[in-house]
């Protein structure tokens, strides 16, 4: 899920995690964010994917990697067994993501939660005065072959959030992997971040 990211969306995700840290990536495809935090972070890393490829090619690269379906949850991890679970890019092609956010918090002692705004401004204009599926740069396919079944606004999220009883802790908009101010977020970032505290972890 992260073969598209830059290396600044992977910088503004190490931001938000200290170095040293237990980090679970689910949905973690070849390694790459893994492999950036080790080499940034010195973080102790473990992925998820269900892919056996992309499993195969973190064992490779030396990513120390599990094969399991996001939609079955995170039964196989304890709670507050990980500092940071991270969830980047996969959010809206997982078939119960409110499953899987309510098991992040549960497994993190926090979440990192990043995706695609649906909310971005020219996909507004892309369904108003066109009247089809939007196609951007962060969404590039066409609404037939879409591997993305749960696209939803930043707004939509924080909504989310708030019904989950998920505190947000922080929020990092951006626009083609830029960041920009938080009240604009909504119509002009084109993917957001969230940093969200475990439910196990108390107040921060």
């Amino acid at each position: 899920m992260h073969t598209n990211l830059s290396e600044r969306v992977f910088q503004e995700i190490a931001q938000l995690v200290p170095i040293g840290s237990r980090v679970l990536d689910l949905g973690c495809a070849e390694g790459d964010l893994l492999d950036y935090l080790s080499r940034t972070k010195q973080v102790k890393g473990m992925g998820v994917d269900i892919d056996e490829k992309m499993v195969l090619q973190c064992v490779a690269r030396g990513i120390s990697v599990f094969q399991g379906n996001l939609d079955e949850g995170l039964r196989d991890y304890q709670t507050a067994s990980y500092d940071y679970v991270i969830l980047s890019r996969t959010l809206q092609v997982v078939h119960k993501p409110v499953l899987i956010l309510k098991e992040m918090v549960r497994v993190g002692k926090h979440a990192i939660v990043n995706f695609p705004n649906f909310g971005y401004l020219p996909i507004r204009l892309q369904l108003l005065l066109k009247g089809q599926m939007p196609v951007t740069s962060s969404l590039p396919f066409q609404w037939y072959d879409t591997p993305n079944i749960h696209l939803c606004t930043k707004k939509d999220f924080r909504n989310l959030c708030k019904e989950l009883g998920i505190p947000i802790l922080k929020e990092i908009d951006l626009w083609n992997s830029k960041r920009i101010p938080p009240f604009v977020g909504n119509l002009f970032a084109t993917e957001v971040c969230f940093l969200l505290q475990g439910s196990s972890n108390g107040k921060t």
